[in-house]
């Protein structure tokens, strides 16, 4: 293995017993944290009594099988194996139980347990509860737990109430995006372009900075193209395929609908079309609605999906008999996740929205940080802005970060 200088001093606290009982890797985006981290909680799963009992977390199982045990197998070989649906691995002939930690039930799923060693990534998104009760199972001797996390604001209860706690037996070690020596550095620069406002404090410069001011800083009328634009571009250079995102409005909200297509390459991304209705009159008329909309937006572009609030499953099924579509729930991923996602496009100059949708551009532009929020970062949602709309075109881009950053 080939290590950064700043991978090599992590390396050498394992080798001096420099980690203490708490141990916090935090930082930006591909700083190289959450590798170093696999390798270190590797190594001192190896060091540890094989009759002991491990865990690792992360929000949810998909989450941390994705970020971190998928890239354990490519690390460490035969040595390392998961079962999801059994909630368990092995580690060097360790036992280690999986568990998410997304919201405060999630708490009741480790009570009783004894560890010797707790692996937690994306810490900032674990429910709090959870962490608490984790802290108290790791009950035995020289236990220890290792985290990784981004930074988020710095009235985060893991920067209140554990990183600025000096009474605590606790180890932070911070990473900037300089640390990686490894990364091309034009896409050390694409990153530094994508990322902008609070994002660009916490993800590239590793920053716990208060959100306040506008959401999608970059968005300006420069991204907003005429209808004969975009077709003309599609002409040119055909896009890939097309999504509807819905969300549903209740009694003091509005439904929207919105249409994203994906350019070829998931190069650039475009709202065409939108519906947008505050008046909620029945369930009868949205079904009715969503029906003339989706009909409407496959004559703009084929369909391949929709994505729809998952809170009312009732309309998802009625959604389904009512159109010929792929209808499935939204991932709804954390909304300051899906907010990120949004601006790192914005700021790249790869989002268009049609001028034929007004309400999209609105929600974009009126888009604020809800400064009243003493916890956490929140986005406004008081009704003086249209919440419905974003909600319904994050729920049309979320599942594909992936194809979009090459993630």
């Amino acid at each position: 293995m080939t290590f950064s200088p700043k991978q090599q001093a992590v390396l050498s606290l394992l080798r001096n017993g420099g980690f203490r009982r708490i141990n916090i890797f935090e930082g930006s985006v591909r700083s190289g944290k959450t590798w170093i981290s696999m390798v270190v909680w590797g190594f001192w799963i190896a060091g540890s009594p094989k009759g002991s009992a491990y865990l690792m977390a992360g929000k949810t199982l998909g989450t941390l099988k994705r970020n971190v045990l998928e890239p354990m197998q490519s690390l460490f070989g035969s040595a390392f194996s998961f079962n999801i649906p059994k909630k368990e691995a092995v580690l060097f002939g360790r036992k280690i139980y999986l568990e998410g930690a997304s919201n405060s039930e999630s708490e009741s799923k480790i009570r009783g347990m004894t560890l010797m060693g707790a692996y937690c990534d994306e810490l900032t998104l674990f429910d709090e509860d959870f962490f608490v009760m984790l802290l108290s199972r790791l009950s035995e001797k020289n236990a220890k737990l290792f985290a990784t996390t981004n930074p988020d604001s710095p009235r985060h209860w893991v920067k209140r109430d554990y990183l600025d706690n000096k009474t605590l037996d606790l180890l932070s070690v911070k990473f900037t995006l300089e640390d990686n020596i490894f990364l091309p550095r034009e896409y050390v620069d694409t990153l530094r372009r994508e990322f902008t406002g609070v994002f660009y404090d916490r993800y590239i410069l590793g920053k716990w900075t208060v959100a306040e001011g506008r959401v999608y800083e970059s968005f300006s009328r420069a991204c907003v193209i005429p209808s004969k634009e975009i077709a003309r571009r599609f002409s040119e250079d055909p896009p890939i395929f097309s999504v509807i995102g819905v969300d549903y409005g209740g009694s003091a909200s509005a439904s929207a609908f919105v249409q994203v297509v994906f350019g070829r390459g998931f190069r650039n991304v475009y709202v065409v079309s939108e519906h947008y209705d505050s008046a909620n009159r029945s369930a009868e008329v949205l079904i009715s609605e969503f029906t003339e909309y989706a009909r409407r937006a496959c004559g703009v572009f084929p369909v391949a999906a929709v994505y729809c609030d998952s809170a009312e499953q009732l309309l998802v099924k009625s959604f389904r008999q009512a159109v010929r579509l792929n209808v499935k729930n939204a991932l709804k991923r954390p909304i300051n996740t899906r907010i990120n996602l949004l601006n790192r496009l914005i700021s790249a100059g790869r989002f268009f929205v049609s001028e034929d949708c007004p309400h999209v551009v609105e929600a974009v532009e009126g888009a604020v940080w809800d400064e009243s929020d003493t916890h956490r970062d929140k986005r406004l949602d008081d009704g003086t802005s249209n919440i419905d709309s974003l909600d319904a075109l994050e729920y049309g881009l979320e599942r594909y970060e992936r194809e979009l950053f090459g993630l």
